[in-house]
């Protein structure tokens, strides 16, 4: 059985069970619904920030911080390619120094389309990866600067990554980044003007809602290493903080929520393409005898 290939560390097994749950077929649906009340002990790590930030060099030199505390997962999301639909990144190329490591699983992920810096089967596919047994999974965001704010609903703790100088990631933190972020990082630190930044967010963190937990912010050379020993230190204390405030708890309950509203839509959207009625309302409305909302409604009830 691959669930038992894939625990077992046959990457290739573990492989083709991700793509399934990934394209949501029924053996996908099965492994997810068995292993996921073996899962909640993985601790997911979401690195997010505008294009050209560094995450992926980040991301890169945080895999072996993360490998000292057991298994890692990384699941990196691009953007889809128009002729394939398939990644067109390749995380698993740029990573390719950790892939002879049997600690360590790197999964590029095409988003499809999907807004919000993940792809639609990313919980999913964290889950299987948390109910197999992976300790550490760290999801990072395909890159689309302001809408770029679903991870804080799939991760446990949110990195939001920027540079000197901030440019349009301004735009980004009032869209919700500042919000989200539960350590910030000033990646490409050598350049100029990173003391700038790091007031500036200190001070737009201040005029900010009232938080219990303080994001540190820390500056980083990932292209070097630098800092990231510091970035790792401020991700340990805020599990820490969850954990003993007992937010972790109401974080994951959250996240729950938002799963099973995910579910649901994905359920009626696969109904509804698979359902006739739905075609026939498709040509009426195409003939404008209905309107799309009339349409949806009918069908909702038929479903």
């Amino acid at each position: 059985m691959l669930i038992d290939l894939a625990k077992s560390g046959d990457r290739r097994a573990l492989g083709r069970l991700v793509s399934r749950v990934e394209d949501d077929t029924d053996e996908g649906r099965e492994a997810l619904s068995i292993v996921y009340p073996s899962g909640g002990a993985a601790w997911v790590t979401g690195i997010t920030g505008a294009p050209g930030a560094g995450k992926s060099t980040l991301v890169d030199g945080l895999v072996g911080f993360a490998a000292d505390q057991g298994n890692v997962a990384v699941v990196a999301v691009d953007p889809s390619s128009p002729f394939s639909g398939g990644a067109v990144l390749g995380d698993r190329i740029r990573m390719q120094r950790h892939t002879d490591d049997p600690r360590i699983y790197i999964r590029s992920m095409a988003n499809r389309g999907h807004l919000g810096g993940l792809a639609d089967s990313t919980p999913r596919v964290v889950a299987l990866l948390d109910g197999l047994g992976f300790s550490e999974v760290l999801i990072e965001t395909v890159g689309v600067g302001q809408a770029e704010i679903d991870v804080a609903s799939s991760a446990d703790t949110v990195i939001v990554v920027v540079n000197p100088g901030w440019g349009d990631s301004i735009q980004a933190a009032k869209a919700g980044l500042l919000e989200i972020g539960d350590v910030f990082v000033v990646n490409k630190a050598d350049r100029p003007d990173v003391d700038e930044t790091v007031t500036e967010l200190f001070r737009m963190l201040d005029a900010g809602p009232e938080r219990a937990w303080r994001p540190p912010i820390v500056p980083t050379v990932a292209t070097e290493g630098t800092g990231l020993d510091d970035l790792w230190t401020a991700i340990l204390y805020h599990r820490r903080h969850l954990t003993e405030t007992g937010d972790l708890q109401s974080r994951r309950r959250e996240r729950a929520s938002r799963e099973i509203e995910a579910a649901v839509r994905a359920g009626l959207r696969r109904r509804a393409s698979l359902d006739s009625g739905g075609v026939d309302l498709l040509n009426r409305v195409a003939a404008r005898e209905i309107d799309p909302w009339s349409a949806a409604g009918a069908l909702i009830n038929a479903l």
